[in-house]
């Protein structure tokens, strides 16, 4: 018989049911998180459109008003753009209660000071209403040439410094205009050195953005210098500042002429690579692949410096900066002209972000048939993966790295074109060709390296091996005298600085010490004022007469005779 005590323990098996999931719920989960993955990049911003001057005859009313009120009412469209109140001239008076200042509000007011410019003349809204002025200060208020700095890095004092003589900008030199006098609620960018509200920043940006969308070719000389501040704000802690100058980057790029690309643009882009902020960083890529997309010949005669420039982004420690340096060297890659390579381009592009895919490429290069010229921009894109495959532990992708070559050195355009490169692959092949134990693959590299060497443009191998050390070592003495000027002119400041702080010491001893002797005599003068009372005490205390005569035990001026002071 079984017995049931408190120690007995039962099992009950639960029946699971498991649900059927149809086709339709699946590519609706799918669907869904597609979406959700979409949704993170921003779209197309919409245009900014004016609130008072979208009336026709309010904006012909405003621009029949005196000069000195047509000032005033464009320094307080200005105000309300950087997202401060105006003083004067509101409707409801100086003392009704002030609401505080939203995106909204700022963008209407960048349009309608964007409209007034349109209608009276950039220059003189920009100019002599002083308005491009305090755009600056608020923008960059150290100048143009401190922006992408990094004290502790690559650029100290700012990375625009080698390039601002391209750069024209108003008036730096006034700083006499109030711009810190918004309300603002927001902490600043006080760790990057930006003292200026975000309200105001934003103000500037969405000014410089109805500049470009609504005046258009005419603001381009006011708007495209500018570039450079607008990439910076691109790292601001404000999300909406952020926002304003991803948009105002965008419409700034869209209204620049072509021919600002290779003077202007890219290397503004290129310093902006830089920039201690992953933001700036990857913002600047993605310009660079908008670059690519609107003025595709330009970028495709930049390839050489595009190239290396752009490759070394690829191993960024933010994944954000690798993705934006692999989409952008696509792009740029694909502005090629040379119909042979642009199949094998992205094999080629992934190649550089990925060392380990680099056969191939190399495989993808092998079976392209050489029939167009080859100039400078496709050099930079095959040379970087062609030296690689050189380097490859197998022979036999050293001996099909050798055949491209080869083929490629045939077609080449200019002895120019390919001497770039030169220090890149003649080293290599001669390695191939005096180290591989296989004879094929030695008479392959050698082959390579005649065909190389005439394309540079030398009678035999041997010259071109002098020619290419001599300007390797010529680009290393450059390179080493650069390092030493650089050593020479930080010395120099710390000599300044430390000379600076010794006076500075010195001068703070000298204070000190004056300091401490007038402690000293005020201490003296102060013990002789005490001894001084003392002994006036003293004296006193001997006298039986106070200092207004009366006597010190009866109080008369003459005694009675009762007092112990009478004579």
């Amino acid at each position: 018989m079984i017995s049931i005590n408190a120690s007995t323990t039962h099992t009950i098996k639960k029946k699971v049911v498991k649900k059927k999931v149809t086709a339709g719920t699946k590519k609706a989960g799918a669907a869904a998180k597609k979406k959700s993955s979409s949704s993170a990049k921003r779209g197309v911003a919409p245009p900014l459109q004016p609130n008072i001057f979208s009336d026709p005859e309010a904006l012909k009313e405003t621009c029949g008003l005196p000069d000195a009120d047509f000032r005033e009412k464009v320094n307080d469209i200005l105000r309300e753009a950087l997202g401060a109140p105006a003083l004067f001239g509101s409707s409801a008076g100086i003392a009704a209660p002030r609401k505080a200042s939203s995106s909204i509000d700022r963008r209407a007011a960048a349009a309608d000071l964007a409209t007034l410019a349109k209608e009276k003349g950039v220059i003189f809204i920009l100019k002599k209403c002083k308005v491009i002025e305090k755009i600056e200060m608020n923008l960059v208020p150290n100048g143009i040439a401190a922006v992408f700095g990094n004290e502790k890095g690559l650029n100290p004092g700012g990375g625009m410094r080698k390039i601002t003589s391209a750069v024209s900008l108003a008036s730096m030199g006034s700083m006499d205009t109030d711009h810190n006098d918004a309300a603002s609620t927001i902490i600043s960018d006080s760790k990057k050195g930006l003292t200026t509200p975000p309200e105001a920043r934003e103000g500037c940006l969405l000014f410089l953005r109805a500049l470009a969308q609504i005046v258009g070719k005419q603001a381009e000389p006011f708007v495209v210098p500018m570039l450079a501040a607008a990439l910076e704000e691109c790292s601001s802690s404000s999300s909406f500042v952020r926002e304003a100058a991803e948009d105002t980057t965008n419409s700034i790029l869209e209204l620049a002429n072509g021919l600002a690309v290779p003077i202007l643009i890219c290397p503004v882009l290129f310093e902006a690579l830089h920039s201690p902020e992953w933001r700036v960083k990857a913002s600047a890529l993605e310009k660079l692949a908008q670059c690519a997309s609107l003025h595709p010949t330009h970028i495709s005669r930049l390839l050489p410096e595009i190239v290396p420039t752009v490759s070394s982004q690829v191993w960024d420690t933010k994944p954000q900066v690798t993705m934006a340096a692999k989409s952008a060297l696509l792009a740029c890659c694909n502005t090629n002209i040379n119909p042979d390579v642009a199949p094998a381009i992205p094999a080629v592009v992934n190649a550089i972000c990925k060392p380990n895919d680099t056969v191939k490429a190399i495989d993808e290069l092998k079976s392209t048939t050489f029939v167009a010229t080859v100039d400078a921009s496709t050099l930079a894109i095959l040379c970087p993966v062609l030296a690689r495959g050189l380097k490859d532990k197998l022979a036999v992708n050293k001996r099909s790295t050798c055949l491209v070559v080869e083929n490629m050195s045939r077609l080449v355009e200019t002895p120019t074109a390919v001497a770039p490169f030169g220090p890149l692959l003649v080293p290599e092949l001669k390695k191939v060709a005096e180290n591989v134990q296989f004879e094929e693959i030695r008479d392959a590299a050698l082959k390579a390296l005649g065909a190389l060497t005439k394309a540079l443009g030398h009678s035999d191998i041997d010259s071109a091996l002098s020619a290419i050390m001599k300007e390797e070592s010529e680009r290393i003495e450059a390179e080493q005298k650069r390092i030493e000027d650089e050593r020479a002119a930080e010395a120099k400041r710390e000599e300044e600085m430390r000379v600076k702080e010794e006076e500075e010491k010195k001068l703070w001893r000298e204070a000190m010490e004056a300091q401490r002797q007038l402690n000293d005599l005020a201490i003296k003068e102060e013990e002789e004022k005490k001894a001084e009372e003392k002994r006036k005490k003293d004296i006193a205390k001997t006298k039986t007469k106070s200092a207004g005569g009366k006597c010190q035990g009866c109080g008369l001026k003459k005694c009675k005779k009762t007092c112990l002071f009478a004579k």
